[in-house]
C-alpha cells in the first residue's frame, strides 16, 4: 500500500516584528488549511516566522536578536504546541530564536497532532555575518511519523553543505523538511539545490520561503528523483501535495528514473573519502585561502 501524506507549505509575510500577531496569522492559515484541505496531514511554515523577523540586526545594537528569544518550552512553543493539538496537524512552525542560558540558536521544531514537541532542530550553519551571534547547532534531527515514514529537518543555508541533508538521508530520512527565509540573489541557486539534494539523496524536499521585505518566495517541492512538483512565485502562497514515500523507496531500490542506484553504489565503495578520513581542513584548497572574517567599512555620521 502506497503511504501517501499530505503535506502544505505556507509562503507568508510575517507582521513585522509582533509574535503576536504572526502567530494569530499562523494560526489563521492553520485553520484554513484544515477546513479548505482535510487530508493534509503537516503544515509547514519557513524560517524565523515566529518572531515575525523582517529585519537584519544594526550592526550597533549586535544582540538584537535576543530581544525575539525565548526557551523552548516557552510561551511562543506552547502557542504553537496548542495549534498543531488545536487542528490534529503535524506543525513544522518554520524556525524561531532560541534561548538556552546565555546561548542563541537558530531552531526548529517538528510538533505531532497531539501537540507534543517530538523533535528540535538547531541550525548548523549560521548565515554569517547576519547570525553570527547565533551558536551553531551540533545534532542533526530525523523523527518519524508513524506508519509513513522518517523526516529531516534542515534550516535554509545547511543546504549550502551537502554533508548535511546527505547525513539525515544516511540516518533514513524520506523527506527533509527545509523552511528557509532568502530575500537575495542566491535565491536562484538556492532552486538548484533542492532539486540537486533531492535527487544526490533520492528524497523529497520541501523548501518553504518567505515573502516581503526579507523573503523572496518560490518556494518548492521537489520529488525523489528531482522532478519539481510545486514552485511557489513571489506572493502569499499555500501549496499542497500529496507526496506518496513508496516512491523514495522505488528510487533508491531500483535507481533515479531506472538508473543510478546512488545509495547501493555508495555502500559497496570500498575506499574511504579523504575528505572525512583525513580533516575536512587538510584540504589543498585551503592553501592560501583566509580565514572566515568579514571586513566591514562603515561610516557612521
Amino acid at each position: 500500500m502506497s503511504k501517501l501524506f499530505g503535506i502544505a507549505g505556507v509562503q507568508m509575510a510575517v507582521v513585522p516584528r509582533d509574535a503576536e500577531a504572526t502567530v494569530k496569522k499562523m494560526y489563521d492559515s492553520v485553520h484554513q488549511i484544515s477546513l479548505n484541505f482535510p487530508w493534509v496531514d503537516m503544515i509547514v511554515f519557513h524560517e524565523l516566522a515566529v518572531p515575525g523577523l523582517v529585519q537584519f540586526v544594526p550592526m550597533e545594537q549586535p544582540n538584537e536578536w535576543r530581544k525575539d528569544a525565548e526557551p523552548i518550552p516557552g510561551p511562543l512553543s506552547d502557542a504553537l504546541c496548542d495549534m498543531a493539538r488545536r487542528h490534529r496537524k503535524w506543525l513544522i512552525p518554520g524556525s524561531m530564536y532560541e534561548l538556552d542560558g546565555d546561548k542563541l540558536y537558530n531552531t526548529a521544531l517538528a510538533i505531532s497532532p497531539q501537540g507534543e514537541i517530538v523533535s528540535k532542530y538547531r541550525k548548523m550553519f549560521p548565515w554569517l555575518p547576519i547570525e553570527a551571534g547565533t551558536e551553531p547547532g551540533t545534532e542533526f534531527c530525523v523523527f518519524d511519523v508513524p506508519d509513513v515514514g522518517r523526516f529531516g529537518l534542515s534550516i535554509c543555508y545547511d543546504s549550502w553543505f551537502p554533508e548535511t541533508v546527505r547525513t539525515l538521508a544516511w540516518m533514513g530520512a524520506d523527506v527533509i523538511i527545509h523552511p528557509t527565509m532568502t530575500p537575495t540573489s542566491d535565491r536562484q541557486l538556492e532552486l538548484v539545490l533542492n532539486q540537486a539534494n533531492a535527487i544526490f539523496n533520492q528524497c523529497y524536499f520541501v523548501d518553504i520561503n518567505g515573502v516581503g521585505p526579507w523573503g523572496g518566495g518560490r518556494s518548492m517541492i521537489v520529488d525523489p528523483e528531482g522532478r519539481v512538483l510545486q514552485k511557489a512565485g513571489e506572493r502569499e502562497t499555500i501549496l499542497t501535495e500529496i507526496i506518496d514515500l513508496d516512491n523514495v523507496k522505488k528510487a533508491r531500490e531500483f535507481g533515479s528514473l531506472g538508473l543510478c542506484q546512488l545509495w547501493k553504489q555508495l555502500k559497496d565503495r570500498p575506499q574511504p573519502f579523504p575528505i572525512y578520513q583525513n580533516g575536512i581542513e587538510s584540504g589543498k584548497i585551503y592553501e592560501g585561502l583566509g580565514d572566515l572574517k568579514f571586513h566591514h567599512r562603515l561610516v557612521v555620521e
